[in-house]
């Protein structure tokens, strides 16, 4: 268990952290900013640096940003992915290869997402963008690299079907990512969230709807050292 440690009043009426995440599971909790006030997110971020606990902060508006960096100066702002990780620096990368894989630049938000989720959880991952169903020559190209792959983590709004394309061609597990891009048919993501649910190719998981994080995570998890 981490040492005891008390939060001050502040934070106590809006946030328990988890600060013994890391030793209990191996990952550092994660902030979910949406919804709540840049004053509570800067408490929280002001707690992080006070305990020096491993934190990424997801889906960040301006004033969370400005917030956060007030408490934590030295950290790392991705403005396309929405998300800001203290301390800035990922940790060495150990373990198999991750690989994330963008259908169009439209899903790239949630790809980064993905992507920075992976790499501060100590992986090694690296990202393909504009991949997607509309010129296959694109995937096809990329097979080297997917095959590479301990986890690949595939996002793709409209018809979603990039997924099960990419689990026809390789033997790592594939984490379908659903996105909201799409006209109004796509149903902000419902279209392709059903499309991966019913993928004919087997190895497919799906998470939800724009949840690069949970992607990342889970292909962190997927892709850890083998441990005897």
């Amino acid at each position: 268990m981490a040492d005891e440690w008390e939060p001050g009043e502040a934070l106590r009426d809006i946030a328990d952290l988890d600060l013994d995440r890391a030793a209990r599971r191996g990952y550092p909790e994660a902030v979910y900013c949406e919804g709540k006030t840049a004053e509570q997110v800067g408490v929280i971020a002001a707690a992080v640096g006070e305990r020096g606990a491993r934190t990424l902060f997801t889906r960040v508006d301006k004033a969370h940003v400005e917030a956060i960096l007030a408490a934590l100066p030295d950290a790392a702002h991705d403005q396309t992915a929405r998300l800001v990780a203290w301390p800035p620096s990922p940790p060495e990368p150990s373990g198999g290869q991750v690989l994330v894989v963008a259908a169009g630049t439209s899903d790239l938000p949630v790809a980064r997402e993905a992507l920075l989720v992976a790499q501060h959880l100590g992986r090694s991952a690296d990202l393909i963008v504009d991949v997607g169903v509309a010129g296959l020559h694109r995937i096809l190209s990329r097979l080297d690299e997917l095959r590479s792959a301990r986890a690949i983590v595939v996002v793709a709004g409209m018809d979603g079907a990039l997924p099960g394309v990419v689990a026809g061609l390789v033997s790592a597990p594939v984490i379908a990512v659903p996105t909201s891009v799409g006209y109004g048919a796509a149903f902000q993501g419902l279209a392709p969230l059903l499309t991966m649910l019913n993928s004919c190719a087997p190895g497919v998981a799906v998470v939800n709807i724009d949840n690069g994080y949970g992607a990342g995570h889970m292909a962190a998890q997927i892709a850890a050292p083998v441990t005897s």
